[in-house]
């Protein structure tokens, strides 16, 4: 089985790849990157990603999983237009990956904020097939 990530290119996206790493390391198996692109492309061909978008999103992955505190695991990465539905996209994406487990990043909130998650986040964990670990970045001090 896979364990799927949602990626992002931010403290929070970061904190999910490497607990992702760490999680596919501990149960013997691979690692499912899923990026999403939200614009398309053009209007005759919603549903592809610019190569462009898939030669940064590798790097910037290759660049969290390449480094000494995280675990190897074998990963691959699939991109997807969101639609204007990053929820909704990924939970597709699990459906379609038959992924065992997501990991979100999310971010820190306020005394308010905490009461309810991100929408997002929210949705993903309310309609996820499969388990949910969310996580935070790192507190910097």
């Amino acid at each position: 089985m896979t364990i799927a990530v949602a990626h992002s290119d931010t403290d929070e996206g970061r904190a999910a790849l490497v607990a992702a790493a760490d999680e596919a390391a501990a149960r013997g198996t691979d690692l499912l990157v899923l990026h999403l692109v939200d614009e398309p492309t053009t209007d005759s061909s919603p549903d592809l990603v610019p190569v462009d978008e898939v030669e940064a999103a590798t790097l910037r992955v290759r660049a969290v999983l390449d480094t000494p505190d995280v675990p190897p695991v074998p990963w691959q990465l699939r991109t997807a237009n969101d639609g204007h539905d990053p929820a909704g996209a990924l939970v597709d994406l699990l459906v379609e990956t038959g992924a065992e487990l997501l990991v979100l990043g999310s971010r820190r909130r306020s005394a308010i904020g905490k009461l309810i998650m991100g929408s997002t986040v929210q949705r993903v964990v309310l309609d996820s097939p499969v388990p949910v670990l969310v996580v935070k970045a790192p507190v910097e001090r």
